[in-house]
């Protein structure tokens, strides 16, 4: 049963080449949280290794694994013994020559709960993704915990509100957006602060249009692009907890390891729907051309 107050935690972090040190800090600052009291604990995208896809070379197929698998085994253990839920986010090899962006989501008792594949890949410079991804094929559909339902979407998926409202319409209790998502460090100030806002906009929209809290987890920090060591990407960290109506209840600042704690009222979640009754007003009489690419 979904409980109605819940303390939850996200874990902004910068990331190295080195997988032995980014799962150590993953780990420490688990432990943290779920001192703290926090029973839910939401990684950033593919927090085990830099991030690789500013660059096509096969040789990064190398660092992808199954789920079950070593590193979803490592989380799986440090669920158990703390009696948390652990969301986090792998570079799947599913078989030879198919891999995917995929988050694992390991239970109190260390099962794993469900996997989510990334639905929405992106294709831009420094974010060559469909080079190494294939699209998700198991739809949006919450992941069910002993604590609650899990929205769970990845990065790119965060700007399309109809993934959000899928995930609501299934029962999610909330909507987690693990992230890895940055400037052009050639960008200009106002550029990048337009970008920012529009990313932490988006969501905190999906928060209101669905009356659901949202947790966003992104990496900070530069990361140089494999190919050109004075060009990267400029990861911009604000990772952030929002309520049901888009309220900020947590937030980060662009360039710092945090750990980010809220309380979340799920109950607080069907006041605001009664207040708003989105779900209750949709006209699903009248949106069949949403299945169109474009209406010419």
């Amino acid at each position: 049963m979904t409980a109605h107050s819940l303390k939850v935690a996200l874990l902004q972090q910068s990331i190295s080449a080195n997988k032995a040190d980014n799962l150590a800090k993953c780990i420490s600052q688990i432990r943290v949280a779920a001192c703290q009291g926090a029973k839910i604990i939401l990684l950033p995208e593919l927090h085990n290794t830099a991030y690789f896809c500013q660059t096509e070379n096969t040789d990064n197929f190398d660092l992808a694994e199954p789920i079950p698998g070593p590193s979803s085994e490592i989380f799986s253990a440090l669920a158990a013994e703390l009696n948390i839920v652990i969301v986090c986010s792998l570079f799947e090899r599913r078989s030879a020559g198919l891999y995917h962006n995929t988050v694992a989501v390991l239970d109190t008792d260390g099962s794993l709960a469900g996997i989510y594949r990334k639905m929405h890949i992106p294709d831009d410079p420094g974010y060559h993704e469909k080079f190494y991804f294939t699209p998700g094929d198991l739809g949006f559909h919450p992941i069910k915990t002993t604590i609650a339902n899990l929205g769970i979407l990845i990065c790119w998926d965060q700007w399309f509100p109809e993934a959000a409202r899928l995930m609501t319409l299934a029962g999610a209790d909330l909507l987690l957006f693990p992230t890895a998502i940055g400037w052009d460090p050639l960008d200009d100030n106002d550029e990048k602060h337009r970008q920012l806002d529009a990313w932490e906009t988006i969501q905190r929209g999906h928060a209101i249009a669905n009356g659901i809290p949202v947790m966003s987890c992104n990496r900070f920090g530069f990361e140089a692009s494999p190919a050109d060591k004075n060009t990267g990407i400029d990861f911009w960290g604000s990772s952030f907890i929002a309520g049901p109506q888009g309220e900020l209840l947590a937030s980060a600042a662009s360039n710092e390891t945090a750990l980010l704690t809220a309380e979340l009222d799920l109950k607080h979640s069907e006041q605001v729907r009664r207040i708003w009754p989105y779900l209750r007003d949709r006209r699903i009489d009248a949106y069949q051309d949403l299945l169109l690419r474009f209406r010419d």
